[in-house]
């Protein structure tokens, strides 16, 4: 390899493993890769600038913005409260409160952090409550955030969708079957669960009860009705979307639940932006990474490299996914989508694998990523919520980790099953 290559691989890859934030890591690999190369270093502010122009990446700021103003403003309470009406009295009924709760709270956020954050702030403290053991409980809030990323509007997909050029309402749809068997695969781990540690029912609810329930949840349960409604009707794109998303939520939560205060604004902004700045920092000088990797024809080698020695689609997705499990388990899953995108891209083109088909193969693995130890972001969040270690939440959270990959394993192997949907996109 080239002194470029050295620098854009071993080289990044030491600045991870050494702890550089990835956004700090990439632009310091290619600096290193310009100076090799005697290329202008105004290359890197450059291609930053312009990575950073795409008006999709608008949708990321503005989603996540989105979900800090449903949280703030009650909606995610009111999802729980409709959620819990419906099913608090089977057999692990406190549990799958959570899952529904959070496959709703999903098609509002589109974020995993987001969605474990809201709902996981809810009911972790009452599944314990309720007879739970708190790992347990902790594991299945980690664990439904993961729908965030499958169930659209979905930022992960906003990712891919910049990083192949692909439709993004295409690869929404893409999400939505594998989003829902997840969920019902999760559901199924809480009766199991309940069933073996006799955790108690509670009592089932009236007809009058569910009534007022979805009456008082009503304005939570439209969102997701006006944002994706508003997509596929061709009213607004999904970044437009986006924007929807942040007034409908600011609107509700000021004048009709009236939980969301002036006052606790400049810190719901600000906790966005945070986020939102993280990402778009990786996207921005990934820019400049793809390009000097294209340059070096890296990922067309490696590609020729598979297909020469690899000679089975099926064994090529295979390794695909085994590397892509290992790797969102140590770095950060947007890093890996917008860093290894072209070189994926590029296995999956030289293997005749459908453009979406493939979109929904990366984000189920993205989503897996984000509760996948040791680094899974949703782990965190998990442990600050409930205060237990990170080995403890790990433990716990094996059973739901294999139903995701056997939702992976579907979703790989079976083209209809993420793309079921696809004819209503036409």
């Amino acid at each position: 390899m080239s002194e470029v290559a050295w620098f854009l691989t071993a080289g990044f890859g030491l600045l991870v493993v050494l702890g550089f934030p990835f956004a700090v890591a990439i632009a310091l690999a290619i600096t290193g890769a310009l100076l090799a190369a005697d290329i202008e270093p105004a290359f890197l502010a450059q291609s930053a600038i312009s990575g950073a122009q795409q008006f999709s990446l608008l949708a990321i700021p503005l989603f996540m913005l989105a979900g800090e103003l449903m949280a703030a403003g009650g909606l995610s309470q009111r999802l729980v409260e409709f959620a819990g009406t419906l099913v608090r009295h089977r057999t692990g009924g406190l549990a799958m409160v959570t899952v529904l709760a959070a496959l709703v709270f999903s098609a509002i956020s589109g974020s995993a952090p987001a969605t474990t954050a809201a709902i996981g702030a809810i009911m972790i403290p009452a599944m314990v409550e309720a007879g739970y053991d708190r790992g347990f409980a902790a594991s299945i809030a980690v664990s439904a955030g993961v729908l965030g990323p499958l169930i659209p509007p979905s930022i992960a997909f906003v990712i891919w969708g910049i990083v192949a050029e692909q439709s993004i309402g295409r690869l929404f749809l893409s999400g939505v079957v594998p989003g829902v068997v997840l969920a019902i695969g999760l559901l199924a781990v809480c009766w199991g669960h309940a069933r073996r540690n006799a955790v108690p029912r509670l009592p089932r609810a009236d007809l009058r009860e569910v009534w007022q329930a979805f009456h008082r949840g009503k304005w939570a349960l439209a969102s997701p009705l006006v944002v994706l409604g508003g997509i596929y009707g061709g009213v607004f794109t999904p970044t437009e979307a986006a924007a929807v998303s942040c007034i409908y939520a600011l609107l509700v939560g000021l004048f009709i639940e009236r939980q969301l205060r002036v006052s606790a604004l400049p810190g719901i902004f600000a906790a966005a932006m945070r986020t939102s700045a993280v990402v778009c920092a990786i996207i921005a000088f990934s820019a400049g990474f793809g390009i000097l990797v294209a340059q070096e024809g890296i990922a067309t080698r490696f590609a020729g490299w598979m297909a020469d020695n690899v000679g089975e689609r099926w064994l090529a997705l295979a390794a695909l996914n085994a590397a892509f499990f290992l790797l969102a388990a140590v770095m950060d899953e947007i890093a890996i989508m917008v860093i290894l995108g072209p070189m994926l891209i590029a296995i999956a083109n030289r293997f005749g694998v459908d453009p979406i088909h493939f979109g929904a193969i990366i984000v189920t693995n993205v989503s897996i990523g984000m509760a996948a130890p040791p680094i899974g972001y949703c782990l965190f969040i998990g442990m600050a919520i409930s205060g237990l270690s990170l080995g403890r939440i790990s433990r716990a959270i094996w059973p739901q980790i294999l139903v995701m990959l056997v939702v992976l394993f579907l979703t790989t192997y079976i083209p209809g099953f993420a793309l079921l949907l696809q004819p209503a996109a036409r």
